[in-house]
């Protein structure tokens, strides 16, 4: 495994920052299973209730509370064989009893969501971004929030702090946040006490935490890699997203960080891969890939190691969007230098044409929808046109096969289509978050999609159902915040679903 080293173009450095973890809940449960290979859309780590099914976690972070406009709150909501919930569910802020800190005008509370199960107890956890956390005179400096999950889901009661314990104005910590095992409690004894660590991002910092066994007070992995070592070139840099996968075949989950250009060259995306390793300090070097910011991980051509796909909708992308595939090798070295596909909307058999704005690609989501063993993918176009109604948005889905996405059977979905509700309106962005969920374990992927600019940014979330032929629009239902007993003016609800 290489190590991150200084190299043309551009580099990447570990650096110790500092940062701050409560002590969270005593494990009751049995230890949940190590990685195997293929970690990316096959296994999910989002069920909060042990049940066996996958929960949804989605952010409103402009909604009101309180009266404190842009505080922001999530929901959880919990599945079963009957499928995904609107009655059983959670709704989390910062006036919660036990949730720290407390709802203030324009924390965006849920801005940015995550799941893991950080302490090992086989209940998986949730992690809440708040980016425009104020701490003390620090204004912007941000924070985060892990909800425990348990054998009745999540509460606030059990929830713990965390932070950059050298807060810095304007650094927006939490604005994006992916959990995975990247590195060993103990590098001494890498199989001891397995568990996900936290990977946070600031604008310009991305820094990682684990919850130390049995110790008294948790202990945080002290590293980070900053934001300037990574930019391409001269031009500064800005990190925006986050993916897990296994893309080198070791028993290490390794992450995709993405973000764009600042300077005088700004919004080119670029994607650099980190690999996992037992000692959070030794990272290995997975190379730097163009595109971005949207990420998402999966094996699409069988091989059981993750390949990853880059949504390119930054400054020099192709008009409307574009996203590309690159397999992992098969072997240690990780990722192919080259895409093995490259997708538009005006590639053969893909529906549309692509048109400057449509920003196709801006949102990323990896499930089988078809029950065929390979992975399909939903892409995101929120800028997209409906006739002549800007900015509406459309989602896509690609069919998986051996080779990794084939034309045949591509779909597109809006809201003009009869069978889904509702109607496309001037920036609704439906399409502005998408995830792929088999919620009643059937083996079949259905889609929410979702228009955060919905009646005027209150936002919406539509359940498209999944069959032998793929998704379909017919039986499509919807839910926004008031459905799950949450506020709805402003809210932006939908703004982040966690992947």
């Amino acid at each position: 495994m290489r190590h991150l080293r200084r190299a043309a173009g551009t580099a990447a450095a570990l650096l110790t920052l500092g940062g701050a973890l409560v002590a969270a809940p005593a494990a009751t449960a049995a230890p949940a299973a190590v990685p195997f290979p293929s970690i990316g859309w096959q296994q999910r780590n989002c069920d909060f209730d042990g049940n066996g099914f996958d929960d949804v976690l989605t952010g409103a972070p402009g909604a009101t509370v309180n009266g404190a406009s842009g505080a922001g709150y999530v929901t959880a909501q919990y599945s079963s064989s009957g499928g995904l919930s609107t009655t059983k569910k959670s709704v989390l802020h910062q006036d919660v009893s036990g949730v720290p800190g407390a709802v203030e005008a324009g924390d965006g509370f849920g801005g940015a969501v995550a799941t893991g199960d950080l302490d090992n107890d086989g209940y998986d956890d949730a992690l809440v971004g708040i980016p425009g956390e104020d701490l003390a005179a620090v204004s912007d400096a941000g924070g985060a929030v892990v909800f425990w999950g348990s054998p009745t889901g999540l509460h606030g009661s059990d929830s713990t702090w965390l932070e950059n314990a050298d807060p810095r104005a304007g650094a927006h910590f939490g604005r994006a946040l992916e959990a995975a095992r990247y590195s060993a409690p103990d590098p001494a004894d890498p199989n001891a006490g397995p568990r996900d660590s936290v990977a946070v991002l600031e604008d310009d910092a991305l820094l990682f935490f684990t919850l130390m066994p049995g110790a008294a007070q948790p202990a945080m992995s002290r590293h980070s890699v900053r934001a300037e070592d990574v930019a391409p070139g001269v031009s500064g840099f800005e990190f925006r997203g986050l993916s897990h996968g296994n893309y080198n075949e070791d028993s290490w989950a390794d992450l995709a960080v993405s973000g764009v250009t600042t300077g005088t060259r700004p919004g080119t995306g670029t994607v650099r891969v980190l690999h996992g390793a037992p000692d959070i300090g030794a990272l290995g070097d997975g190379g730097t890939f163009p595109g971005g910011p949207a990420v998402v991980s999966g094996d699409w051509d069988g091989t059981g190691q993750d390949d990853l796909v880059i949504g390119d909708t930054g400054a020099g992308a192709p008009t409307g969007g574009g996203i590309t595939l690159y397999l992992g090798r098969g072997d240690l070295s990780g990722l192919e230098p080259e895409p093995a596909q490259y997708w538009t909307q005006d590639s053969a058999g893909v529906p549309g044409t692509a048109e400057a704005g449509d920003q196709w690609g801006a949102e990323l989501s990896a499930g089988d929808t078809d029950g065929d063993g390979h992975p399909d993918l939903a892409v995101g176009a929120p800028g997209e046109d409906i006739g002549t109604v800007a900015d509406a948005g459309a989602v896509w889905v690609l069919r998986g096969d051996a080779t990794g996405f084939s034309a045949s059977g591509a779909k597109s979905f809006d809201q003009q289509l009869s069978a889904i509700p509702g109607a496309a309106e001037t920036s609704d962005r439906w399409g502005g978050q998408v995830r792929l969920i088999d919620a009643n374990k059937d083996g079949l992927f259905g889609l929410l999609a979702a228009a955060p600019g919905e009646n005027t940014d209150d936002g919406f979330v539509w359940v498209l159902p999944a069959s032998s032929s793929g998704l379909v629009a017919n039986g499509t239902w919807t839910y926004d915040g008031a459905r799950l007993g949450a506020p709805t003016a402003n809210a932006r609800f939908g703004a982040a679903i966690d992947e």
